[in-house]
Parts: C-alpha cells; sequence; structure tokens
C-alpha cells in the first residue's frame, strides 16, 4: 500500500517523467507482467469471452494467499457486475446524449432518476459480493470495435473503490488538513484588524476587506477550478498542488507587506488559490467512496470545513497583540505548508476517468512495444471519447451558463441558493458581533457594555462553533446510520427509490431551531454582562448545530432532484453563498451598531424564519414543484 501511495502521489510522478518512467514501475511496465487476455491483439472480428480469466489474476480484498489457489477453482454464479465494466456508459448510450463536458464522479454522473437508483442498487449488489474470489472484467466494444479500457478485475487495486480502509482513510484525512488549512487562513486575519485600522487608518469597511476579498475568491474561484479538476487528462492532484503551492508563495509576501491595498489584492489572489478545496474536496471523498458509504466521509469533511473559520481567531488573537499583525500570516504559511509536503508525498490521485486514461496509455506503449500496432489503435479509455467530443460551447454552457440558467428558472434551486447563502452570510457576521458582545461592548445609541474579554479570550469563544460542529457531525451520522439509510435500503427493496424531500425531515426542526437561537443570543449578548456569558455562547453552539443539519439535507436534496446538474449548482451555490459571505463582513458592522445586537440579531432571525418556511415549503410541495421543473427528475 504504501508504495503504491508514494508513485501515484505528485512526487511519485514528478519521479518517473525525470526518469521516463524507469523507477516507481506500474505492473504494466514491469518484464514480468502478463497482458489480460482481452487485451492482447484481439481482431475485431474475436468475441471477448466474458467468463475468462486475466492472465495475471489479482486475489480478492477478502481472500488470504493460502486460500487463493484454492479459490481459483470456485464456481461463482454470473452477475451482470461482473461481465460488463460498469464504471463507464457504453457508447451507444453516450452517442445518444448531449456532448459532455467532463466525466463526473459518483452521484453527479448520473442524469436520471432510473440511474441513480440502479447504482445505488449496483452499491447494495456489490456489498453481497465482497467475499467472492476474484474475477476478471471483460472489457466492453466501442460502436467502431475499439476496446474500452476498464478494471481488469472486480477487485483491481487501481480502482479507488477497491482501496484498504486504511487508504482510503490516509487519502481523506489529507484532503481534511488541507480543507481546514485553507478555512482557517480565512478568519485567521480578524483579530489583526484592529491593528490595521489604527495603523493606516482605515475604516471598518475598509479593513473588513481583508476577509471578504479573500471569501469572495474561495467562491468564485470554484466556478473555475471545478470543471477544471473534472478533466481527464489532468485529474483532481495538479490543481490541488500547483494552486497550493501558489498559495504558499502568496502568503509570503502577505506575510512581509507593508501596503493595504496590495494586502487586499493578494488575499483575493489567496483565497482564489485556496478555492480547490472548496471546489474538489467532496469530488475527491466521491471518488473513493461508494454512494452508501460517500455521505459519512462528506458530513467530516463539511464539519473541517465549518469549523475551520472559527479557529482562525483563536490560533492567532493571543499572537497578534504581541507579535503584530503580520504575525497572522506567518501562521498560515506554518500550518499549511506541511499540509502541502505531506500531499505532496502521499496523495494518491483519485479521479478514475485519470486513472484508466493512464493505464490506456500504458498499455499502448506495451503492445507498440511488443508489435502490436494495430491492437494498440483498438485500445481507447471512455474519457479519450467524451474528451473527443467537447467544444468550448459546451465547456461555457454546462459549467457558467447552465448553473445560472437553473438558478433563474427553478424557483426551489433559487430559494436554496439564497437560503444557504443567507446561512453562511450570518455564520460570518459572526467576526462582527463576537467582538461587540464579548470584547468593549458598543456606545450609544444601543449600548451594550460587553464582557470586557481580550483578543486571545475572544478567539476561545470561537470554540463553541467547534462544538457546534462537533455534536452536528454526531447527531447526522447517527440519522444516516439509524434512519436515513435503512429507510434507502427499504426503498429500494421495493424497486423504486423514495422521494427526495424525505431527505429533508431531520432538516425541518433544525430550520427552526436556527432563528430561535439567533434571538437567544441577540438578546442575551445585548444585556451582557449582566447575564453569564455562557448563555449567549450556548445559543451559538446550538445555532451551528442547526445550521449545520440544514447544509447536509439541502445538499443532498439537491443531488437526488438535479441529479444531472447537482455539479454545476454546487458550483453555483459556493459561490452565490461566498457572495453573499462577503456581504455581510461589510453589512455586519453598520447592522449591529446601528441596531444594536439585540435588534440587529433579531433582524436577521426574522431573515431565518423565511427561510425555515421554504424549506416547509420544499418537503410538503416538493413534488409539485419538482413537476413544474423542466430541470428536475421524477420520481
Amino acid at each position: 500500500m504504501v508504495a503504491d501511495i508514494i508513485r501515484d502521489a505528485p512526487l511519485g510522478q514528478f519521479i518517473r517523467y525525470v526518469t521516463r518512467n524507469r523507477v516507481l514501475q506500474y505492473p504494466e511496465e514491469r518484464d514480468d507482467w502478463q497482458c489480460p487476455e482481452a487485451y492482447t491483439g484481439l481482431q475485431p472480428e474475436k468475441q471477448i469471452d466474458t467468463n475468462s480469466q486475466a492472465s495475471t489474476r489479482i486475489p480478492s480484498a477478502a481472500t488470504t494467499p493460502d486460500k487463493e489457489k484454492d479459490e481459483t477453482d470456485v464456481e461463482t454464479p454470473p452477475h451482470p457486475m461482473l461481465t460488463t465494466a460498469k464504471t463507464q456508459p457504453d457508447i451507444e448510450r453516450y452517442a445518444a446524449s448531449p456532448a459532455l463536458t467532463r466525466t463526473k464522479s459518483q452521484a453527479e454522473r448520473y442524469n436520471t432518476t432510473e440511474e441513480l437508483t440502479e447504482a445505488y442498487n449496483d452499491v447494495v449488489r456489490q456489498e453481497t459480493l465482497k467475499t467472492q474470489p476474484s474475477r476478471a472484467l471483460a472489457p466492453e466494444r466501442t460502436a467502431d470495435n475499439r476496446i474500452l479500457i476498464t478494471w481488469y478485475t472486480t477487485d483491481d487495486p487501481a480502482n479507488p473503490q477497491n482501496w484498504s480502509p486504511k487508504k482510503k482513510v490516509a487519502v481523506i484525512v489529507q484532503i481534511y488538513l488541507y480543507t481546514l488549512a485553507v478555512y482557517i487562513a480565512s478568519a485567521i486575519y480578524t483579530p489583526a484588524a484592529p491593528e490595521l485600522a489604527a495603523r493606516y487608518n482605515l475604516s471598518p469597511q475598509k479593513v473588513s476587506t481583508g476577509l471578504s476579498m479573500y471569501v469572495v475568491g474561495y467562491g468564485l474561484g470554484a466556478l473555475f477550478f471545478s470543471p477544471i479538476s473534472e478533466i481527464p487528462l489532468i485529474g483532481r492532484n495538479p490543481p490541488y498542488i500547483l494552486t497550493f503551492f501558489l498559495f504558499l508563495m502568496v502568503t509570503i509576501p502577505l506575510s512581509l507587506i507593508n501596503n493595504f491595498p496590495g494586502f487586499v489584492v493578494l488575499r483575493l489572489i489567496q483565497g482564489i488559490l485556496g478555492s480547490p478545496a472548496l471546489a474538489t474536496g467532496a469530488a475527491s471523498i466521491t471518488d473513493i467512496y461508494n454512494l452508501m458509504q460517500m455521505p459519512y466521509a462528506l458530513t467530516a469533511w463539511a464539519g473541517f470545513a465549518t469549523a475551520g473559520p472559527a479557529l482562525g481567531p483563536l490560533i492567532s488573537g493571543f499572537s497578534v497583540p504581541v507579535m503584530g499583525w503580520h504575525w497572522s500570516m506567518w501562521e498560515i504559511l506554518w500550518l499549511a505548508g506541511p499540509v502541502w509536503v505531506l500531499m505532496m508525498l502521499c496523495l494518491p490521485e483519485t479521479s478514475t476517468p485519470n486513472i484508466l486514461l493512464r493505464r490506456a496509455k500504458r498499455l499502448r506503449a506495451l503492445q507498440q512495444k511488443a508489435g502490436y500496432e494495430g491492437a494498440a489503435t483498438q485500445l481507447v479509455a471512455q474519457s479519450e471519447i467524451d474528451q473527443a467530443k467537447l467544444t468550448t460551447n459546451d465547456i461555457i454552457k454546462e459549467n457558467l451558463w447552465r448553473p445560472f440558467q437553473i438558478n433563474l428558472l427553478d424557483p426551489s434551486v433559487a430559494f436554496t441558493s439564497l437560503y444557504i447563502g443567507l446561512i453562511y452570510g450570518i455564520f460570518y457576521s459572526f467576526f462582527e458581533s463576537f467582538p461587540l458582545v464579548y470584547g468593549q461592548g458598543l456606545p450609544a445609541p444601543s449600548i451594550t457594555r460587553g464582557y470586557k474579554m481580550n483578543l486571545g479570550e475572544q478567539g476561545l469563544i470561537f470554540l463553541s462553533i467547534t462544538v457546534g460542529v462537533a455534536a452536528a457531525v454526531a447527531v447526522y451520522v447517527a440519522y444516516l446510520h439509524y434512519y436515513a439509510n435503512p429507510q434507502l435500503r427499504a426503498s429500494l427493496a421495493s424497486g423504486q427509490m423514495a422521494p427526495p424531500e424525505g431527505r429533508l425531515l431531520i432538516g425541518l426542526p433544525a430550520s427552526i431551531l436556527a432563528p430561535i437561537c439567533l434571538f437567544w443570543f441577540g438578546w442575551t449578548g445585548f444585556n451582557s454582562p449582566d447575564i453569564h456569558w455562557i448563555v449567549p455562547t450556548l445559543a451559538i453552539v446550538v445555532f451551528v448545530l442547526a445550521v449545520f443539519l440544514v447544509f447536509q439535507v439541502v445538499f443532498i436534496y439537491l443531488a437526488l432532484t438535479y441529479p444531472q446538474y447537482s455539479a454545476s449548482l454546487f458550483a453555483m451555490n459556493d459561490a452565490v453563498r461566498s457572495c453573499m459571505a462577503c456581504g455581510a463582513i461589510h453589512y455586519a458592522f453598520p447592522l449591529f451598531h446601528n441596531l444594536g445586537i439585540g435588534r440587529g440579531a433579531s433582524l436577521l432571525g426574522g431573515l431565518m424564519v423565511i427561510g425555515t418556511i421554504g424549506i416547509w415549503v420544499l418537503y410538503l410541495k416538493g413534488a409539485w414543484l419538482r413537476s413544474k421543473s423542466k430541470f428536475a427528475s421524477s420520481y
């Protein structure tokens, strides 16, 4: 496992490039490797025996070496999953569909409810086959009789879905740390804002741009980097490694600069360069986990993303008053640098289209080396066929225009974008309201005396967000395990997936709880320090728990209702909520200074009530709304 990780990591791939593939070789490049029969110089008229075994048999993950010999003679009942490469669509269906802009992964690649239902059924069937011996997979033929490269066996170790649990955990931990570092870098700046305002004579609105430009940068950057990472020729790792390296390089001048306009421009660039964590982190997770396991890993990833901004003020809150405002930027470098080194050494490529494309190139090189020139031209990856039909118009339409179109024409999608954006904006308004409640308070006309905490102690208050995230992750994982997944399996057993509105269930009470918590925080914080500081802090814990649950159910609702467009919708949702958070950073100061903490939080709570009504409408009238939509799938 370790050798494979090192070989597939960016540094390993660079070493392979420099040595012309003489070091860290793949099995196909070794002299003792035998090509599976299905790929060895087949003539067009020759039929593939779908039950034939590969020349080189790969043991099952559940098979020990001692048992391997005995299991080669075991008769395994034929199953459609074992005779064709289900990881790729057949060429006839592809030819009849619109040109694809990218090869999608997991839930994003299904265009209809039927395809998504079949994918879930495949997962259930595969779970029952884990104890079966390894079987060779016969490749499919294209319409022009070329051979589609796929996995060699049912437990092919090159398939990210077949990686061992330890390897999967090693990969997602790196994605979690990467995401955490990028999100911490957003709000780590906030304790430095008072010093910057005093040094450069800046208004509160101007000094807030150091945070808002970073936030809008990683939201807009997601629109660009999300489709790039789906191009099979590129894959996931190059955007990660290159942009994160540039992220680190930009952090160095940020730590040295003494010009505020230049600082703001660099923060915008830094946010854009950090956006692949937001744009592609979830895609990497969906590459390696099946549709039943994926929600658990994605929930943890969302937890890291939500807790990240809250940890920033804690990290820099004690150091900045002593070491100066530049120190907050140096801390980003010290935090993100080791993560980049770890990813460079240990992050394997997870994109299935990219892995199979590189396998196709190796097999073609092997066939050419053996003198099978004609056979080499027959070997092709599905992604090569997909990309050959791409046009610039397709790319622009699917990745830029389509998300805008759906948001404009589908009220359900527009509501979810605005509601999630509102929640995200309120979340970032805490970076303005917390110093007023827990710091020096507010002067007239709406006096709040505050708890008189210093910057470091205020940073500790942000841990309440982390506590809320941890509680929310635990609640949602329990909900998945004990309710959502059993319900899903039951609906699949009945022959039809349940409507997506059922996935909103846990979000309904959460949507009611969220505005209550804003009123709770606003009016107990307004009366500080007469009320103990733990009271408004508990309101934040419960608020974060509630909105985290709302986030999760809204995203799964979008994925199930609009499977064909989910990738584009998620990218647009990222951009909308980041832009609304950027706006919230700037409206929070006049909001709380003019209305006070109590009335300001109440205004935000009132807006959240509108969102609560919207979620209940989606739950109760979702079927009717889907029937009126030209983009939604039918159930």
